[in-house]
Formats: structure tokens, C-alpha cells, sequence
């Protein structure tokens, strides 16, 4: 996870009840990102933070050195990239299985590399 606040990183917006960590089920996510060699970092909600699920995938996109951003809530996660339009992301994935989880971090992580996505069943 990258520390320093204006290094490049995948953006990944908290809810505002989850303070400043990722609740444990999406913990495999974290795990799709690190496999891909990119760096992430937490964005705490604000007072001024977006209240839907997409827009807040957004505005991390906006806010990232790298383009992307991610948001979730208690059934999926969004993945977004600042160059499509605010209210069209690139993925709306549903918090399923340890496994699809995983697969969303990585595609993240793979948009920024600039590599083919993975599908469900390649989480090697």
C-alpha cells in the first residue's frame, strides 16, 4: 500500500462507517491489487463526498495519480476511470465470492497496467 499521499496509487473510497480500513470481505480485493504490482491507498469519506456508489468511484478516479478509482458498499464494488463519463464505470462487480473479489482487484489494477482483464476462474 503506498503511504505517501501524492505518490501514484489507486484511489479507494471508504464509507464513512468504516472510518480508515477496508472491512475484512473485501480484504481478497486488496489482495487482486498487490498481486498486479500496483500501489493503493484509502480515501476517508468527507462531508463533501459523493453519496452514491458510482460517484464516489469517480471522484477517486479523479483524484488518482494513476486514473482509477474504486467504491464499494455491503453488496458490490465499483471500479472507475476518470476518462469515461462520471455516471458510466468501467466495472459494477457484486460482492460475491472470495474469489470474484479478488478478480475486481486485479482488473483495477490491470486497467492501470494496460493489460488484458481477467475473467472468473484465472485468479492465478
Amino acid at each position: 500500500m503506498s503511504e505517501d499521499p501524492d505518490s501514484p496509487a489507486i484511489l479507494i473510497a471508504l464509507l464513512p462507517e468504516d472510518g480508515t480500513t477496508l472491512p475484512e470481505r473485501l480484504q481478497p480485493m486488496l489482495l487482486g491489487i498487490e498481486e498486479e504490482q500496483i500501489p493503493y491507498r484509502f480515501v476517508p469519506a468527507t462531508a463533501d463526498s459523493p453519496q452514491t456508489l458510482v460517484g464516489r468511484a469517480y471522484d477517486a478516479a479523479v483524484g488518482s495519480r494513476l486514473s482509477v478509482g474504486v467504491a464499494y458498499d455491503h453488496n458490490q464494488v465499483v471500479v472507475h476511470y476518470k476518462n469515461l463519463e462520471p455516471t458510466e464505470p468501467l466495472f459494477e462487480q457484486p460482492i460475491t465470492t472470495v474469489e470474484a473479489t479478488r478478480i475486481i482487484g486485479a482488473n483495477a489494477a490491470r486497467l492501470v497496467k494496460g493489460v488484458p482483464f481477467k475473467l472468473q476462474g484465472q485468479v492465478s
